[in-house]
């Protein structure tokens, strides 16, 4: 599949809210012990849905993936932090944010908390003994409150307002995490391919708390859960293929819809109309591959850089781009729309075209014109160019929730809600407003060839809308650079990748 970089998949894989049977949640204390609570502070209680879990191990894996049935349910008023960084030079800052009385009262939360936006690091302990009661595990688990969560009770809110997941974008500049009141989040993110615990078939005893730190800072009561744990030793495969079904989207939430036909009457865009900001992000996911690997025109012997990017929009308006097909025609003729605050199309433009890709790992429409992809010298000339100029676009990553008219719950989180099939007469591809679209150039002529280029200092260079097509509020942010620094021998070659301000993401 030549789309996304791993990290991509798995943040589309994100289980969707699920029913809890863990019943009613008990009284809960409320932050600071016996303090008077504001109304609207959220109480929060680590559970456990279940005293007992069996869990597989496969054939071929490194370790087990556990999920322990643990949740973090709330109660009072919604848990939500927001989490934010100036720029790649400023630290991540977490605040969180009480909804009381009509008022929203903010807190900074400890600096050095959190580091980045993936949630709150170190926030469980878990210790895992065997039937004879030796230790055999002694960790910490971080906890995403936006992670799998769902309703414990029937008079809770019917859905939540907050994000599926949390990021895992080095680049990403702003989070929003929440738990609606009278719901939970699962504390463990379930199969997702991360930090396998290496756990041989056996009966355990699991025991989870919340670490001290975070007790103190949210009220959090002091309980142990305990679980019984049972692995059991499976053959090859069974981990690979849940992996890949749950690469589904994220979310079914309101979209957009394609209009039935062409558009019809002039086409116009008014200067003050409001538009997307796209907006690219550096490098990152950087590696030398060998041709030798296999895949699409890949020359054994030969060196590439492979690379993941990522361009995405800061909006106030969505990306709507819809493809128009001709009786006949090879390609679609592509439309920019455009939106008014309340959501009411007011416009639209033509914008270039799209293409049907029959490769593997494609088979969906393309929209051309979106992004490209260059490899400059020291001086910044252009040197090489990633044969990557078409795509599908998708909401694969948070970038920043925190943004005026962020989607937290876009549609098209990968390929298999947007692009279209092969017969299609229209097609419809948006980038919502807080969200990015991240492409991996790991295939042969994606990547850049570097076997014969000289050792030395080098910079990937990532443009958004490289040749102005589509219609944006700025275009001053559409270019980044990463430097790279290129060593070793043909057939051996190496790359260094430098911090980006304080982001250390080869």
């Amino acid at each position: 599949m030549t789309r996304h970089h791993p990290t991509a998949l798995r943040r589309s894989a994100v289980i969707a809210a699920a029913a809890l049977t863990v019943g009613a949640a008990a009284t809960l204390a409320a932050p600071g012990a016996g303090a008077a609570t504001a109304a609207g502070t959220p109480k929060l209680e680590l559970i456990a849905a279940t005293p007992a879990v069996t869990v597989d191990r496969w054939e071929g894996e490194p370790g087990v993936y556990l999920d322990l049935g643990t949740y973090i349910t709330v109660d009072g008023g919604p848990f939500e932090v927001r989490v934010t960084r100036k720029s790649y030079n400023d630290p991540v800052v977490a605040s969180q944010v009480i909804h009381s009385g009509g008022r929203t009262i903010t807190r900074t939360l400890p600096k050095g908390l959190v580091n980045d936006f993936s949630g709150l690091p170190g926030f469980l302990k878990v210790s895992i003994s065997d039937a004879s009661g030796a230790k055999k595990v002694d960790t910490t688990q971080s906890f995403c409150p936006n992670n799998r969560a769902g309703r414990i009770r029937p008079d809770a809110p019917a859905t939540s307002k907050y994000p599926d997941g949390c990021s895992d974008n080095p680049f990403a500049l702003g989070g929003v995490w929440g738990v609606e009141k009278g719901w939970a989040a699962a504390t463990s993110q379930g199969f997702r391919g991360d930090n396998p615990i290496d756990l041989p078939a056996g009966d355990y005893t699991a025991k989870v708390s919340v670490a001290k730190k975070y007790r103190d800072l949210f009220g959090i009561p002091d309980k142990t859960q305990t679980i019984k744990v049972t692995v059991r030793q499976q053959g090859s495969g069974g981990a690979q293929g849940l992996a890949g079904a749950q690469r589904g989207r994220k979310g079914a939430s309101k979209s957009l819809k394609a209009p039935a036909g062409r558009p019809a009457g002039k086409a116009a865009v008014a200067a003050d109309m409001p538009k997307p900001d796209l907006r690219a992000l550096p490098a990152y996911g950087i590696a030398i591959t060998d041709g030798g690997e296999g895949g699409e025109g890949a020359v054994a012997g030969k060196d590439y850089l492979a690379f993941s990017a990522t361009v995405w929009n800061g909006g106030p308006s969505p990306l709507v781009v819809d493809g128009f097909r001709k009786p006949g025609a090879e390609k679609m003729d592509a439309y920019q729309y455009f939106y008014d605050a309340k959501g009411k199309q007011v416009g639209y433009t033509p914008t270039g075209t799209m293409e049907w890709d029959p490769r593997e790992g494609h088979q969906h429409w393309h929209f051309s014109d979106f992004a490209s992809y260059r490899l400059l010298g020291a001086d910044k000339k252009e040197i090489v160019r990633s044969g990557k100029e078409a795509f599908c676009l998708a909401n694969t990553d948070a970038i920043d929730y925190t943004v005026k008219n962020a989607n937290w719950h876009p549609f098209n989180t990968d390929l298999a809600t947007a692009c279209g099939e092969e017969t299609a007469v229209s097609v419809r591809e948006v980038l919502d407003v807080g969200n990015g679209d991240t492409y991996s150039q790991f295939r042969p002529g994606q990547s850049f060839d570097v076997t014969d280029l000289p050792n030395g200092t080098y910079y990937i260079q990532v443009i958004a809308n490289p040749d102005n097509r589509l219609k944006e509020q700025s275009t001053a942010n559409n270019v980044t650079y990463r430097k790279v620094v290129l060593g070793g021998t043909p057939g051996a070659r190496t790359v260094t990748v430098p911090k980006y301000g304080l982001i250390d993401a080869p």
